[in-house]
């Protein structure tokens, strides 16, 4: 009954917080701004595909990526994600960073949806059971984090171990791509860019509450070098997976990977969730293997991703075509009808 009482207590006070009220709807606009934009940039990312004739899957080339800056659909979605980290950046003022940064699943389902819609795809009873355990386990570790989650003053001691942990994760990451680029395809590049993210998050909380402070020096400005670093390589990598993966595949990889490396940070460095008792950690364990099966199953059961993801080299659906049997086209899949107009053509 003391426990009982004592997580009445604890989330009555979350909710007298006005950090986490601003926070909350911040981060899921923000999550509505990334799905938008998500969507927008992976049809710029096919265009310039097919005008330059060339697959992108082993990384844009320097044309591909000047061609991309003359697409309408990719300017308006960077401009969408744009407002999307600029929700997120003022989620982070707010609250903490383990209650914020998994919201950012939330544009998995919208996506997820989105992408259906326009693909002329309904969602299956599979992909919509993902769905329903992707957000109840994020809304399940979200509500425990946002009634024991607590924020420190970051020491120097710690940006230290988290500017290191960045720069081994950039040299692994940089080395892997170099030696094995012809043969990676969308799931490297969604876990690359979901490791950075994670790491871009986190800076960017320290910095901004180093700068409310008047903290703003050398290690600060290194700080905000690395941000700016590993955004820049991440942002790559995304545009790089769009050209082997739908946008619901790459959203998928990015809403789970991203929180899950900030979360990790926030707790083992940051020491975020210090006041948590121990069977907290266990239900954040649970909730957190409640989203990635989720997701694991959206990977698995999309109809676009069935259709249009092959090569990625996971079992789909439950009785999978034999590799020398010839998949059947339904007329949904014909091209006239699930090719969305894109709007760059006009």
């Amino acid at each position: 009954m003391g426990t009982v009482e004592d997580v009445g207590d604890q989330l009555v006070g979350a909710f007298q917080n006005p950090g986490l009220l601003l926070g909350i709807p911040l981060a899921l606009a923000g999550a509505v701004f990334m799905s938008l934009g998500a969507q927008y940039q992976h049809r710029g990312v096919e265009k310039v595909e097919r005008l330059s004739g060339a697959d992108g899957t082993a990384g844009l080339s320097f044309d591909q990526l000047k061609r991309l800056l003359t697409r309408p659909s990719w300017i308006l979605g960077t401009l969408m994600l744009g407002l999307a980290v600029i929700c997120q950046l003022a989620a982070l003022v707010k609250a903490p960073l383990i209650v914020v940064q998994p919201l950012g699943a939330i544009a998995l389902v919208i996506t997820t949806l989105l992408n259906a819609r326009i693909s002329g795809h309904s969602p299956t009873k599979q992909s919509m059971t993902a769905i329903v355990a992707c957000v109840g386990g994020i809304f399940l570790f979200v509500f425990f984090a946002a009634i024991y989650a607590t924020e420190k003053e970051v020491t120097d001691r710690e940006l230290f171990v988290i500017l290191a942990l960045l720069l081994v994760v950039i040299i692994v990451l940089g080395a892997s791509w170099l030696i094995l680029r012809h043969r990676m395809r969308a799931l490297f590049y969604i876990i690359a860019a979901g490791i950075l993210y994670g790491f871009v998050a986190t800076l960017a909380k320290v910095i901004i509450k180093r700068i409310e402070a008047g903290q703003f020096e050398w290690i600060t400005a290194i700080c905000l070098l690395a941000l700016l670093s590993a955004f820049a390589v991440g942002a790559y990598f995304v545009q790089t997976a769009y050209s082997s993966g739908p946008p619901d595949l790459v959203i998928a990889g990015l809403t789970v990977v991203d929180p899950m490396v900030a979360v990790l940070i926030g707790m083992l460095v940051l020491g975020e969730a210090e006041a948590a008792p121990w069977w907290v950690f266990i239900i954040f364990a649970i909730a957190g293997g409640i989203a990635v099966w989720g997701v694991v199953g959206l990977a698995r059961y999309h109809p676009q991703v069935l259709s249009e993801s092959q090569d990625l080299g996971i079992t789909r659906g439950s009785d999978p075509a034999p590799p020398s049997a010839p998949r059947p086209t339904s007329p949904a899949e014909q091209p006239d009808a699930r090719e969305p107009r894109d709007p760059d053509a006009q």
